[in-house]
């Protein structure tokens, strides 16, 4: 028993739900609660990782509640409970005060808590619990200004999309149950026989495809940009979609075990890197291009889960967290400041509030793998994993992080360019607050709208002092978990994590990737976005509708779906409708014959047989006088009777 580990996972669902019970009432103190909640879930998560404690409730007959902390959850919690506080002290500045903040930060708390017991789960129904609890709350974070239709539409999309994938949990927890019924425990899925390992197999792929936005699932991310930015830092960075990679690092052995698991996790993360990295070069938003980003950065995160790279899995995670989250925030502060999230619209901002714009510009080469930041060196110690399992994936691997190149500076490139002559004009209407302006973003993913004409751009409102602190350090951290990628202290987080050796890189290929990441950056720089391209229009059209991933689940899911719908209502309402109807008309056709003819007969029958019992009752009352002579005249010719029968019988 560890109160660590209880209080870790309590402390956040428990301040959650009570600031969401208290609601508009607690809104004045839920800020200043929520990040000395997410403080101390902080030092908790410290200690955690360094104790390693692990606890135990029951559940159910043979299915305990069974929570621990090892090397890979050790470093998850850390990286939640941090990144979680670093959105938290952002959102206390960037919401004004006549939001609902209680609801706001109470639904923050509660899906941290959850992410919290999705990754310190042991057991495939703990697993399941937090998973579900962290679907619902994304939902409503997602979906947070319930008002706009937009909003609400994004938010069920988000959470239909990855709650078909989830039932692969249920399917693999089904399957393990019906190999070996036990605890389900997620370190002897592996152990699991055929033909149920495949089904677990199956069953954990699906799910971590769907919750971390992979390939072909990776739409309903471009849906869930429609929450605030806050929002989409928390849940998009280091939580939500990075669920999905978590679990399949864990469960490497499992893909393993299965033969074809392990291929196919590779193959689908380099694909959704490559395939949503055209995406994000594509995109005039900055926030879409930030999540699909965040998609590409997910998918070397599943590539180092198939090829069983988990200490530069980890280092990703941890690297991509601390690049997006801070991206993410800033990009809130821009459409708050400037009404806009449009990078044509957003030329030249970083110049107005340079601190802003150097934390910017920080989060952008992190995630573009430019030396000496983290992510760059992250990728070449996964890379050194799909080096050693074959050339091709290493190839395909090494192309992504050009992309990501491109598209990162691409965001450099709009926000500093120098505005022309008398850009700046300042309009006469201010929003009311700083909130983030809620103006919708289309339903669709392509953001379509009549751009705004360069002279119209002005700052709206100034971004909160309170806002740099937290992103000043989420900065630091992009340089500051570089080291980790090295030896010394790379051999102590592998050793930490305890996945035995792995593949480590040589020299030169931290040599060559940064290589490759400084030409594509400087080609990136000098390429002419705002003026016409080599690309096909066509192609550019696909890329910014997210290669048109909605538009296929509504062909060859949604919408056959909702045919058989239609069709079983149709054969409901003609056919076994009107098959009920015409049974009832011809019972009662039934009941009217019935009580014209065989009633009738039938009181007949029973009027005459009572009739006839009358008479012979008024028959049998004619003899009864009261008369003693007559009584034995009757019984003189009874027995008179009587003695002729015996006469003629004998």
């Amino acid at each position: 028993m560890s109160p660590v580990l209880w209080a870790l996972v309590a402390l956040p669902v428990t301040c959650g739900a009570l600031l969401l019970a208290g609601g508009r009432t607690l809104d004045r103190w839920a800020p200043a609660a929520a990040v000395a909640v997410a403080i101390a879930s902080l030092g908790l998560a410290v200690t955690a990782a360094v104790r390693h404690p692990a606890v135990e409730a029951p559940l159910l007959d043979g299915l305990p509640v069974r929570l621990g902390v090892d090397g890979l959850s050790g470093v998850l919690v850390v990286t939640v409970t941090a990144v979680t506080l670093a959105v938290l002290l952002f959102s206390t500045a960037e919401f004004a005060a006549d939001e609902a903040r209680a609801r706001f930060f109470g639904l923050m708390l509660l899906f941290a808590g959850s992410m919290l017991v999705t990754v310190t789960a042991t057991t495939l129904p703990t697993l399941l619990m937090g998973w579900e609890v962290m679907g619902a709350t994304s939902w409503a974070l997602i979906g947070y200004w319930w008002r706009e239709p937009v909003r609400t539409a994004a938010a069920q999309t988000a959470f239909l999309v990855t709650r078909t994938a989830d039932l692969g949990l249920y399917l693999a927890a089904g399957a393990a149950l019906a190999a070996a019924p036990g605890p389900l425990s997620l370190d002897t899925l592996d152990d699991t026989g055929e033909p149920w390992l495949s089904f677990v197999t199956a069953g954990i792929l699906l799910a971590a495809f769907g919750k971390s936005a992979q390939l072909p699932f990776s739409f309903w991310l471009s849906r869930a940009m429609q929450g605030p930015s806050p929002v989409s830092a928390l849940l998009h960075s280091a939580t939500m979609v990075v669920a999905g990679a978590y679990l399949l690092l864990r469960t490497g052995a499992l893909l393993d075990a299965s033969g074809w698991g392990a291929g196919t996790a590779a193959w689908v993360g380099a694909a959704t890197a490559v395939a949503l990295g055209l995406v994000a070069v594509a995109q005039t938003d900055l926030k879409q291009l930030l999540a699909a980003s965040t998609c590409a950065q997910i998918g070397f995160m599943v590539l180092a889960a198939g090829v069983g790279a988990s200490t530069g899995g980890a280092l990703q995670l941890m690297a991509h967290a601390a690049a997006k989250s801070l991206l993410f925030m800033v990009a809130g502060a821009w459409l708050t400041s400037w009404g806009t999230q449009r990078l044509t619209e957003l030329r030249g901002v970083a110049r107005f509030r340079r601190s802003v714009g150097v934390i910017c510009t920080v989060g952008a080469l992190s995630l573009a793998g430019l030396p000496p930041l983290s992510l760059w060196a992250a990728k070449d110690v996964l890379l050194a994993g799909a080096l050693e399992d074959g050339g091709g994936l290493y190839a395909v691997g090494l192309g992504a992080a050009v992309l990501s190149a491109v598209y990162s500076v691409k965001i450099l490139w709009y926000v500093w360019r120098p505005m022309p002559a008398g850009a700046v004009e300042r309009r006469r209407r201010m929003p009311a607050s700083g909130v983030e302006q809620r103006h919708p973003i289309p339903a669709s993913a392509v953001h379509q709208r009549p751009p705004v004409p360069t002279s119209a751009v002005e700052q709206r409102h100034p971004i909160p002092a309170g806002a740099v602190p937290p992103l000043a350090l989420l900065a630091l951290a992009c340089a500051a978990l570089t080291p980790l990628a090295f030896p010394p202290v790379r051999d102590t987080l592998t050793d930490y994590l305890g996945q035995g050796p792995e593949p480590e890189p040589h020299v030169w290929e931290f040599a060559v990737s940064g290589l490759v990441a400084l030409v594509a950056a400087a080609l990136a720089w000098a390429w002419p976005w705002g003026g016409r391209t080599l690309v096909p229009p066509w192609t550019r059209r696909l890329c910014r509708e997210w290669l048109r991933l909605e538009r296929a689940a509504h062909v060859l899911i949604v919408s056959p779906t909702l045919g058989l719908a239609r069709a079983a209502a149709a054969f409901d309402d003609r056919v076994l409708d009107r098959a009920v109807n015409a049974s009832g008309v011809g019972a009662l056709v039934l009941a009217r014959w019935t009580n014209r003819f065989v009633e009738g007969a039938v009181d007949g029958a029973v009027e005459g047989l009572a009739t006839a019992t009358r008479r012979l009752g008024r028959w049998a009352r004619r003899p009864q006088t009261g008369q003693l002579h007559q009584y034995l005249a009757q019984a003189v010719a009874a027995f008179s009777v009587i003695a002729v029968v015996l006469v003629l019988v004998r």
